[in-house]
């Protein structure tokens, strides 16, 4: 249970909040690279920490995230014309190019200089993992764009299902870092079977397990935590047990334990106070980690079907989210199609902004606990001066990773050596094992 003002502090991003302060001390993702993938195509609107964006990639290739507004008369540059280097309004014809400067301003007499006066707002940008990122703290201070977890190379398949939803950030984050919930609500999808370690099918993914109150252990560390879940396994119970670690990364993601085939990833970008972008991400080598609408599909997130165009879920409050009670009665435990729209259901639920002050915690409530209290530690250490968590040489080490396993009872997991999944017989990129993490 936490206070009122802790909990508005912990979720509020907008302004000068001091958790969306925090939050710009990070890389962010904006958009899909795929939604500006064509040179001169239409721009696409985006929203982060309550800011308007407009995103274009310009005639060189070139992408630019720049206020939305044109600085001359405040229109949308969504409706502009994307052309010869530059997003032009269709108000005045104001021309502005990626980094913000004026090229044109055809209401202006030519003579004038007014163009060198204006500077429009635009942020620096890195394509990367199949995100647009921007940097939104100090302009003077840019840092170095740092590869995530998730995507250590460029040439790393990373599919991404997204989904624009209508709840605060920070309990879809506590979402994908419980590990517990998953026997529960996941249990048509997540299915326990005699196996040796979670598998992957084209239709549920496996788990050597039929444990619903797992054991959970925290290790804290600079750049968020790590945590295990431990079950009993169906297969050597009494010398073994299965052991789920998954990664908070502050400030907003996390890395999920993974199958045989390929890695999982959360990352949440909070649009504002009340919204924000749900990012769902497979990634591993290309031989073993499907391909993006094959991924979507799986998860009941294509745009179109279960989406529309503007990402947003068809399935809703209004329409029950598309429950089916039928399936229900025949063995399905929710009667949603898709684990994370499953999810989905119940951060929106909650509310805009979760009321975490009548929360009533157990045991298996560990990692959400340690949570709110690790990054209500870090954000009222950052009102004091210090560093944003997992900045200034404190981000994720890469021999960091989430894993699953049936392990022996006598290992502890913390020094379990692990690394994340790739395909046998090909070297990893940075290989590096993952044991007695004490960062």
């Amino acid at each position: 249970m936490i206070t009122p003002e802790e909990n508005e502090l912990l979720c509020r991003v907008v302004g000068e909040a001091p958790m969306g302060q925090l939050m710009r001390r990070h890389w962010t993702p904006v958009c899909l690279i795929e939604e500006v993938s064509e040179p001169d195509g239409a721009p696409v609107k985006a929203r982060v920490y309550g800011e308007d964006l407009v995103v274009f990639r310009d005639t060189d290739g070139s992408v630019g995230v720049l206020d939305e507004k044109c600085p001359h008369r405040r229109v949308s540059l969504v409706y502009g014309r994307n052309e010869e280097g530059g997003l032009r309004c269709l108000y005045h014809g104001w021309k502005m190019d990626v980094t913000g400067n004026v090229l044109e301003m055809v209401s202006e007499p030519a003579a004038s200089g007014f163009a060198e006066k204006v500077k429009h707002k635009a942020y620096p940008v890195k394509e990367w993992g199949g995100f647009v990122w921007a940097w939104f703290g100090a302009a003077e201070n840019v840092p170095e764009f740092v590869p995530p977890p998730w995507a250590p190379t460029e040439d790393t398949r990373v599919s991404i299902a997204k989904v624009l939803l209508p709840c605060n950030w920070a309990q879809i984050l506590e979402g994908a870092i419980d590990s517990a919930h998953s026997s529960s609500l996941h249990s048509s999808d997540m299915v326990p079977a005699r196996v040796v370690g979670a598998k992957a099918t084209d239709k549920a993914w496996l788990r050597p397990s039929t444990d619903k109150a797992p054991r959970m252990q925290v290790q804290r560390a600079r750049y968020g935590f790590r945590y295990a879940a431990i079950r009993r396994p169906i297969q050597n119970a009494a010398t073994h047990e299965y052991v789920r670690s998954t990664v908070f990364v502050a400030p907003a993601s996390a890395l999920i334990p993974p199958n045989n085939l390929y890695n999982v990833a959360n990352v949440n970008v909070p649009m504002d106070d009340t919204n924000t972008a749900f990012y769902f991400l497979a990634w591993g080598h290309s031989t073993q980690t499907p391909e993006t609408e094959t991924w979507r599909k799986f998860l009941g997130q294509t745009v179109g079907v279960d989406l529309d165009e503007s990402y947003r879920p068809l399935r809703n409050e209004e329409n029950r989210f598309w429950q089916d009670r039928q399936a229900m009665k025949a063995g399905n435990f929710t009667g949603i199609k898709g684990f994370p729209n499953q999810d989905v259901a119940m951060w929106v639920t909650m509310g805009p902004i979760a009321d975490r002050t009548n929360d009533r915690l157990g045991a298996s409530d560990m990692a959400v606990v340690e949570f709110r209290k690790q990054m209500l530690d870090a954000v009222r250490a950052f009102q004091a001066g210090e560093p944003a968590i997992g900045t200034n040489g404190n981000a994720i080490p890469k021999n960091v990773c989430a894993f699953q396993a049936v392990v022996p009872k006598t290992i502890d997991w913390r020094e379990y050596e692990t690394t994340y999944v790739w395909a046998d017989g090909i070297e990893r990129p940075d290989l590096e094992p993952s044991y007695s993490v004490n960062t």
